[in-house]
């Protein structure tokens, strides 16, 4: 009997001590939690800053070549090199030339010509005067690109939509033989994109 009570006894103890163990434990972790600070938001000044980052990236793609070459006042430009179209094409009164010179006589609505090395897509056409964008700094460039009086009637919403979607934008990242794409693919640009208007749409002073 003696025995067994001091088993019984020891086997109370440890028991105890391990009851001790976890509530002291427990303890601990309570006032960990309370007095560890809570994660902060991001500040303006970091949002602001990761907008025009991402601004900075949407504004190399858009002063690219295959971009800028269309978005001109009177004729479009050409290649890599930005030279002069040959034949010479002008606007017209719908954006698509005039005469015989029109836009699709040579810019076929199925995509490029390798054969010939004319690219092609979609209503090829110049971009509408208001959105002229040769000569623009960065900043006056990404205030137009948000003015709905010249962006064609776009929130910055449509304008993700725009870029992803768009037959003639989609043709800056296949621009057929012999031309460069814009720098970088197309699912980075929509992350960029995304990321702008998440953040705010932020523009350069």
């Amino acid at each position: 009997m003696l025995g067994g009570s001091s088993r019984t006894k020891k086997s109370s103890f440890a028991a105890l001590a391990v009851l001790v163990a976890i509530a002291l434990a427990w303890s601990a972790a309570t006032v960990q939690s309370k007095t560890r600070p809570a994660p902060q938001p991001a500040s303006a000044e970091t949002t602001q800053a990761e907008s025009l980052a991402a601004w900075n990236q949407i504004a190399q793609v858009l002063d690219n070549p295959r971009c800028l070459n269309c978005h001109q006042l009177n004729s479009p430009l050409q290649g890599d090199s930005r030279r002069p179209h040959i034949p010479h094409v002008v606007r017209g009164p719908d954006n698509h030339g005039v005469g015989a010179m029109r836009c699709g006589n040579c810019h076929n609505d199925t995509g490029n010509n390798d054969t010939s090395r004319t690219p092609g897509g979609l209503h090829w056409q110049l971009a509408p005067v208001s959105m002229l964008w040769q000569g623009l700094s960065s900043a006056d460039l990404c205030r137009a690109l948000l003015d709905k009086s010249k962006n064609g009637n776009r929130s910055p919403e449509d304008l993700i939509e725009h870029m992803d979607k768009e037959p003639l934008v989609l043709y800056g990242w296949d621009p057929g033989r012999g031309r460069k794409p814009v720098p970088i693919s197309h699912a980075d640009f929509m992350v960029v994109m995304r990321t702008w208007v998440a953040t705010g749409t932020a523009c350069p002073q």
